[in-house]
């Protein structure tokens, strides 16, 4: 009985020990990280230092103009007529569509590019184009369209248009028993 006493009180003891070193081993890393530089996630002071995209091209100005038609119901058109951008610079338009009808009507919008060869480089990030729009009825939306355009785009190249056709999708048609 005594042996399992002592063999309890050592076992006591080492799990002590084991919580205590887990308790210090966090502070004793940062600490380590800290003398040796890495890791490091805020600068002495307490601030962060926010990175700076190195891949802007601020030598160059691109004016991008923007244009929207409508086939069918819609009033649909862009919030601003052109911007003039930087290569590599993120950048958002608007654009604002209204569903005149008084039904629930789905929606796609197309875009197309002038010149056409500028179209490799105008990289969208986020896009109402992606997929199908639903607007309820007499609904206005405003979508975005987040975007750069590729440093790589030709030098010659110093206006984009960025036009959307913006159609229904199905019609509108009322199914009956004989389709």
């Amino acid at each position: 009985m005594s042996e399992n006493k002592k063999l309890l009180g050592k076992l006591i003891i080492i799990a002590t020990v084991m919580f205590g070193f887990a308790y210090a081993l966090n502070p004793f890393y940062r600490q380590i990280c800290e003398a040796l530089g890495i890791n490091v996630l805020t600068q002495k002071d307490g601030t962060v230092a926010l990175d700076q995209n190195t891949q802007v091209d601020k030598s160059r100005n691109v004016t991008i103009e923007f244009d929207g038609n409508a086939q069918g119901p819609w009033r649909f058109r862009p919030t601003q007529a052109s911007m003039t951008v930087h290569p590599g610079e993120l950048n958002t338009v608007m654009y604002e569509v209204v569903n005149t009808q008084p039904r629930e009507m789905n929606a796609q919008a197309i875009p197309s590019y002038a010149p056409q060869n500028a179209m490799p480089y105008f990289m969208k990030v986020e896009c109402f184009c992606f997929k199908q729009q639903t607007l309820k009825p007499k609904e206005a939306r405003q979508m975005p369209v987040v975007f750069y355009i590729d440093p790589k785009l030709p030098r010659d190249v110093k206006t984009i248009t960025l036009s959307y056709t913006f159609f229904e999708v199905g019609g509108g048609l009322v199914k009956t028993a004989a389709n």
